[in-house]
């Protein structure tokens, strides 16, 4: 997984106004956790663009004025309700020989041909959860559904891999199509045969019949 580095100040005060001078600064105050002890920091919140602001998911390290890095993976975040600033952000701290657990984002590959004859796409599951070992944290988790027809649907049980555990049921639906309103429920096979009978001329219910004998149809 790819990995961003945020240039990190540690914090020597963790008292509500240190706090709030940090954000005034443009600064967000974070803590890691999952090591000795919680380790307390600032970074610009610029730096967080590429981490927060992205579909994608992505490791981090942190990296001190004194030359010290720290492997991490943001485990939570709190915005403020009207301004949309970031207030406050956890990490995880990394070793590697330990699990972690981590929303990975999925990628839809292909186009269904349940979408083609009308039916419905629901993206079910745009993240998966997952526990896995620091350096077998995949980036995405890539569906083909180019061969997913209306009524059908993939679940979890397709994307398991013994390099991590998914954290929901096998059965849960990652996407699906559904029936929608004048959906042509046939896969290619019935679409040629179709073709085929309506060269032979079959006749559609409600219109009428050509005259049996003599002559065109009167229009």
């Amino acid at each position: 997984m790819k990995s961003i580095t945020i240039k990190g100040s540690e914090r020597e005060s963790v008292g509500k106004k240190a706090t709030k001078a940090l954000r005034n600064a443009g600064k967000v105050p974070c803590v890691i956790y999952g090591g000795e002890k919680p380790v307390h920091f600032s970074a610009d919140e610029l730096d967080f663009r590429d981490l927060v602001y992205t579909p994608n998911a992505h490791t981090v390290v942190v990296e001190f004025e004194n030359g010290t890095k720290i492997d991490a993976v943001m485990q939570d975040i709190q915005f403020h309700p009207v301004t949309d600033n970031i207030l406050h952000i956890d990490f995880y701290q990394l070793f590697p020989d330990k699990a972690v657990t981590m929303d990975i984002p999925v990628r839809l590959q292909g186009n269904s041909p349940g979408v083609r004859n009308g039916g419905r796409l629901l993206f079910r599951k745009r993240k998966l959860a997952i526990k896995a070992l620091p350096d077998k944290l995949p980036d995405f988790f890539d569906v083909d559904i180019s061969k997913l027809k209306i009524g059908q649907n993939i679940s979890v049980a397709t994307l398991l891999n013994d390099d991590f555990t998914i954290l929901h049921p096998d059965n849960t639906v990652v996407v699906q199509v559904k029936t929608a309103r004048a959906a042509i429920v046939m896969d290619d096979e019935e679409d040629e045969e179709e073709g085929v009978e309506g060269a032979e001329g079959a006749e559609t219910p409600g219109e009428e019949a050509p005259a049996a004998e003599g002559g065109e149809a009167q229009e």
